[in-house]
């Protein structure tokens, strides 16, 4: 007995030993988890942020850029593609932390804006078409038409100038219309203009002139109070530059090391042209297009029109209502949301509500957004639709005692739903169609994809006919389900 006691002692004090050499590693703290940093970026501006056509990756000059800073300053970076003119509204309402996007540092943005220590040196340049000699210099730009994304430094110097610049999303898109003729001219950085001419072979548009005093410098923006993201990013770019890493990076693309002054003069981009004709690029669009009409479109236009038509009964309601306290803030609603355009209801949701201290990720934005518009026009034909119900329908009713909600539900709706029924697929079809300004506030539906593929690959007609196509597919089916819905309705008419 005294020899297992003794064994068994051995042993709990070899378990302590054991327990204590143990402990200190499992009181460790674990690493603190890496800070997720969101990227807006345009994903339509080649070489700089684009998707490649042959796997739609994001890649690009800016984008290899701003993952190598994460990965040295231990950043999670989740990318949030939006247009150029909704990138700064976006770091405004809190959705972005940083923007990489060839941002050009200007007096204006530096005194709203914390900005990176610059990567990127470019000169800007003046572009036109082949055959017109007399727009050289920026003196040949005052009273010419110009077009430019109207947010970037680029519009602002075409602006200094005297230009009328219209406003487009994307270079590729300004130079389409400069080789349409319906410009005069524009003004970019000379490394996206060689990127544009070099995958577009086009030899309709050249290269007129150089901004003289316009050499410019990009970095990365932050919010004016985000200085901690800043100084990480501004010590992962010293130590890039020390180590050759942002000399490889724009080798890579530009043969040459644009990451430093004077840099950008000798970019060239030949051989960025692509060997795919326009089939290939649409075949290769289909997939991802496709994709997203089923997870955005479709989805979106579903969860938009089953609330709108909820909240359209209630409205049409309140509207019908004798009550002063309910009939005047529908009429209310109503004249708000028909009277104004979509596209700003939208930015007023996802950018203006923040401001309030409301804040909607973008796709629940989206749907609120569609949905009070869907509403605002559902409840006006299943107002009309009620009153076409004759009212003696309503006293029959009253005579063997039904009550006001009962005869609504049994009796007027029922047969207001009939008339209502080709207005309000006509509603829907529109919302379908409607699901494109999504986009607009970050939303990735299939018309943002068409985009994509149009801005890295130049085959404008074919994919927007594409993604054309795919809309009046969506929108026939509705139609035919229309159609056979109404017949169906009209087997059971009183």
């Amino acid at each position: 007995m005294t020899h297992r006691r003794r064994t068994l002692a051995l042993l709990m004090a070899w378990g302590a030993l054991l327990l204590g050499l143990v402990a200190p590693a499992a009181a460790e703290e674990p690493a603190p988890a890496a800070t997720v940093v969101r990227v807006g970026t345009e994903g339509t501006y080649p070489p700089f942020t684009f998707h490649d056509p042959d796997t739609d990756e994001l890649t690009g000059y800016d984008i290899d850029v701003i993952r190598e800073v994460g990965k040295r300053a231990g950043w999670d970076l989740q990318f949030v593609e939006a247009q150029f003119d909704s990138i700064f509204p976006a770091l405004d309402a809190g959705r972005i932390d940083v923007i990489a996007n060839q941002i050009s540092l200007n007096p204006e943005r530096e005194a709203k804006y914390a900005f990176s220590t610059p990567y990127t040196f470019s000169q800007g340049v003046i572009v036109t078409a082949a055959d017109t000699d007399d727009i050289t210099t920026l003196e040949d730009l005052r009273g010419k038409t110009m077009a430019q994304s109207s947010t970037s430094n680029w519009a602002q110097v075409a602006r200094d100038a005297g230009g009328d610049v219209r406003s487009v999303e994307s270079l590729a898109q300004a130079a389409e219309l400069l080789e349409q003729g319906r410009v005069d001219a524009l003004v970019n950085d000379n490394i996206a203009v060689l990127d544009y001419l070099a995958a577009s072979g086009s030899t309709d548009v050249k290269i007129a002139g150089v901004v003289e005093g316009e050499e410019t410098q990009q970095a990365l923006a932050f919010a004016k109070s985000d200085t901690a993201l800043r100084d990480q990013a501004d010590q992962a770019l010293a130590d890039m530059a020390k180590d050759g890493t942002l000399t490889e990076i724009s080798e890579s693309y530009f043969k040459a090391d644009v990451s430093v002054k004077d840099g950008g003069g000798e970019a060239d981009l030949s051989g960025r042209d692509s060997d795919k004709g326009s089939w290939q690029v649409v075949q290769d669009a289909t997939g991802p297009m496709l994709k997203a009409l089923v997870q955005y479109t479709i989805t979106l236009s579903l969860l938009s029109m089953a609330l709108g038509l909820v909240l359209a009964l209630l409205v049409a309601l309140a509207r019908l209502s004798t009550r002063p306290w309910l009939h005047w803030p529908a009429r209310a609603f109503i004249s708000l949301i028909r009277g104004t355009p979509l596209l700003v209801q939208l930015f007023i949701v996802f950018y203006g509500l923040p401001q309030a201290g409301i804040k909607f990720e973008s796709y629940p934005a989206a749907v609120l957004a569609l949905s009070l518009n869907v509403a605002a026009y559902a409840a006006e034909i299943i107002r009309s639709s009620i009153l076409s119900v004759p009212k003696g329908q309503s006293e029959a009713a009253a005579t063997v005692g039904m009550g006001y909600a009962l005869t609504m539900r049994r009796i007027v709706l029922p047969q207001a739903a009939r008339t209502a029924v080709p207005p309000l697929s006509n509603t829907f079809i529109s919302l379908v169609k409607d699901t494109s300004l999504a986009s607009g506030i970050l939303v990735a539906d299939m018309f943002r994809v068409a985009q994509n593929y149009a801005g890295a690959t130049t085959e404008y007609l074919p994919l927007y006919t594409l993604a054309a196509l795919f809309y009046w597919i969506v929108c026939a089916v509705l139609s035919f389900g229309q159609s056979r819905l109404e017949t169906r309705l009209e087997r059971h008419t009183l």
